[in-house]
């Protein structure tokens, strides 16, 4: 971890693509979420995302809300990126973190690393004020990283 980046990770019974499968499509995002805050992809969310793609979120945190993510680094198999943030002159204030998945093949399945990256956000200095909301989106991260392993596994079964 960096001043402004979170990571957690573990390894995940199966290959990196089945793993980089349920990342790359924004309908398993609600699924996967262990913060309880995404609301569900809107109508129009790509069937599958790559390197430039926008996509947008519903979202729920004491009120609704909906953010705009671009996809800003992409490696088929190996790593997926994109930026969240408002669109307009809310986002000059408020976008900028980078929720990013790196996949690496390991006995055992796929060591997927996520992380939260707010370097680039216009919050950073609020989102890591008293550690709270740093703890939070640690222990969200760890719980979307066990929804991620149920899905893979039940996606390979069928």
């Amino acid at each position: 971890m960096t001043d402004y980046v979170l990571t957690v990770e573990r390894v995940i019974p199966g290959s990196p693509e089945a793993v980089f499968d349920v990342l790359s499509d924004v309908a398993n995002h609600t699924a996967i979420d262990g913060s309880g805050m995404l609301q569900g992809a809107p109508v129009d969310a790509p069937a599958r995302l790559a390197f430039g793609t926008t996509f947008g979120m519903k979202m729920k945190l004491f009120m609704r809300y909906s953010t705009v993510n671009r996809v800003v680094e992409f490696d088929e198999g190996r790593r997926i990126a994109w930026q969240t943030g408002p669109t307009g002159r809310a986002g000059r204030y408020v976008a900028g973190r980078i929720w990013r998945y790196e996949l690496e093949p390991v006995d055992g399945g796929t060591l997927v690393r996520e992380s939260w990256d707010i370097r680039p956000d216009h919050q950073r200095f609020l989102l890591k004020l008293g550690r709270i909301w740093w703890n939070k989106t640690r222990r969200d991260m760890v719980r979307t990283l066990d929804r991620l392993a149920a899905r893979v596994a039940t996606d390979e079964s069928n």
